[in-house]
């Protein structure tokens, strides 16, 4: 295990970044606090969203009946009703990620901004890295949430077709007002995605680019590269890990290292599998090795065993909070088939 650094990285530790980012217990600066309160508001909602995800159960069976039963007027009303108050949930989801999207793009100004390299960056406005790695930690667990449940696609869908027909019977639905047409468009692109706030932010960081010209585009990859060698650092180094006073902090780092990897695919010209990458393919390997072995043998393998020999973390976490990690990864990296991947890599995620 001594050794396992070398093999999961290209260069010595004290050749990269190597800080300590306190994940649990920065606190703004000054010259953070504008953005920091505005990044803010946006995150005090992010918990609320993921319970009432987590709690989201569709109205299959109504619908099911509903289908069935055609011409029972009673059990058509019964679904319609049910499906109502789901779809206005389902818009609450969408437009967070709007406004998670904007939150995004504020802070990859303020962390891209010149004079200061990416490192420098992270290091002094730690508050702003930990916004944005919560951001990440976020987007993953509502995609993983979003993922194990179909009754989401299938009660839009519902609402949808109902719409349709009431629209071409020349009926118009009090709901209507709520969520309109244009809106439902715009949703029904955002949940027929399998990772649609990872796909959100995914876009939102191309957008970032494209639109700062001026702006290198290495100021934003290298911010990125960077936050995922500080995270791998830090779980990788006993002395930075045991400041951490809870084991959670742990999945947060690797679920941020998932998230920042596939941003940097999105923006890179040849993406984060190329040997051009700063993002480092033996970090990608173990990553995805670690969260395909949580998705296909969870019921089976000891995770202490798999943790431990892909990054030498000797704490348990529950299977169910990493489980989706590994078809986040395949759903929404941009650059996996090009030639320029690996083929170990490129099977690992087939």
């Amino acid at each position: 295990m001594g050794n396992l650094l070398k093999v999961l990285t290209c260069t010595e530790l004290d050749q990269g970044p190597n800080f300590f980012l306190d994940f649990e217990n920065a606190q703004p600066t000054d010259g953070e606090r504008e953005i920091w309160n505005q990044v803010n508001a946006v995150l005090q909602d992010s918990e609320s969203i993921l319970v009432d995800l987590q709690a989201y159960k569709g109205a299959g069976q109504e619908i099911r009946d509903a289908i069935q039963n055609s011409t029972d007027i009673q059990l058509q009303g019964k679904a319609w009703n049910s499906v109502c108050p789901l779809v206005v949930r389902l818009k609450r989801f969408y437009v967070f990620s709007l406004r998670l999207e904007k939150a995004l793009q504020s802070l990859l100004e303020s962390l891209t901004c010149p004079p200061y390299t990416p490192t420098q960056h992270l290091e002094r406005e730690q508050a702003l890295a930990k916004q944005f790695a919560e951001i990440l930690h976020f987007t993953l667990r509502f995609d993983e949430l979003k993922m194990r449940n179909p009754a989401i696609q299938n009660d839009f869908s519902y609402y949808r077709r109902t719409i349709s027909r009431n629209r071409i019977n020349n009926m118009h639905l009090d709901i209507e007002s709520e969520v309109n047409n244009e809106m439902a468009n715009r949703m029904s692109l955002f949940y027929a995605e399998a990772t649609p706030m990872l796909k959100t932010l995914s876009n939102a960081t191309t957008s970032f680019v494209s639109e700062n010209i001026t702006l290198p585009i290495e100021n934003t990859t290298d911010c990125l590269s960077t936050m995922a060698s500080v995270c791998k650092v830090m779980l990788e180094t006993p002395e930075y890990k045991s400041r951490f006073t809870s084991e959670e902090t742990l999945l947060f780092c690797m679920r941020v290292m998932v998230g920042v990897i596939i941003l940097y695919d999105h923006v890179h010209p040849v993406g984060a599998f190329a040997k051009t990458s700063k993002i480092d393919v033996n970090l990608i390997q173990a990553l995805y090795t670690t969260l395909n072995h949580f998705w296909k043998y969870k019921k089976n393998i000891c995770k202490k065993q798999i943790i431990c020999s892909c990054f030498s973390l000797y704490d348990r976490f529950p299977p169910q909070l990493l489980e989706g990690g590994a078809k986040v990864c395949r759903f929404t990296t941009k650059h996996l088939n090009n030639e320029s991947t690996s083929k170990q890599i490129r099977a690992m995620l087939q």
